[in-house]
């Protein structure tokens, strides 16, 4: 299986001397295509600091990440900015919605930014499998917390990105909606053939991923 995300090297840290934070401590791991990664570890691991560096939405202070064989640190702020909108799909706790904005009008915003070309057979099609066709002109407030992410991971996953990064997707989520999203997600990856990298708290949904990362003190201390 071919390798999308190389790290090398990558280091992170926050403050001095005494109050010196090894968020990420010169860590190095490949990610395979096309695969369901779970990244986790404690809080305050750097679990969460690894995954963003990942997405490109936090620099390292030294180090390589490498998406597509592209070295997308040594890119300018406007043409990472662009990269990420391309190659990378977000899934956060808090879903991260325009509130001002309904259903659609979310999950079609990225693609209208970035000047694509809006593939609404697909995108419909998506909503059907997330459970949403019938919420198309609905306001987040109205949503449900499984149906705000469900709207979330749509909009990630409508832009075709290579890669779909989620920090802790099921964060706010009841049991049952946290079953479905995460199956949800899973069934993207296998459907539209992209990479999912998911930190976790949860050992359960750890389990049902391809492979597994465990991160302690901002280092890699395992890879099953």
């Amino acid at each position: 299986m071919s390798v999308i995300v190389k790290v090398e090297d990558l280091v992170k840290y926050y403050g001095s001397g005494e109050n010196l934070v090894k968020a990420i401590d010169h860590t190095t791991l490949n990610i395979e295509s096309s695969k369901f990664t779970a990244i986790v570890g404690r809080s305050g691991s750097g679990k969460s600091t690894l995954l963003h560096m990942i997405g490109g939405l936090d620099r390292p202070d030294s180090g390589k990440v490498y998406i597509s064989g592209t070295d997308i640190f040594s890119l300018k702020d406007d043409r990472l900015a662009q990269f990420r909108r391309k190659k990378i799909g977000f899934v956060f706790q808090d879903f991260n919605l325009i509130p001002s904005l309904n259903v659609w009008e979310n999950i079609v915003l990225p693609m209208g930014l970035d000047g694509k070309k809006i593939q609404k057979d697909k995108i419909e099609d998506l909503l059907t499998q997330l459970g949403l066709s019938d919420k198309i002109k609905a306001m987040p407030g109205a949503l449900s917390g499984g149906q705000k992410q469900r709207t979330a991971i749509a909009r990630a996953v409508a832009a075709n990105p290579a890669i779909i990064c989620a920090d802790e997707p099921t964060g706010n989520l009841d049991s049952q909606s946290e079953l479905e999203v995460v199956n949800l997600m899973k069934k993207c990856v296998s459907d539209y053939g992209q990479t999912l990298v998911m930190i976790t708290h949860d050992e359960g949904i750890a389990q049902t991923a391809d492979r597994i990362i465990i991160i302690e003190d901002g280092k890699v201390v395992s890879q099953s």
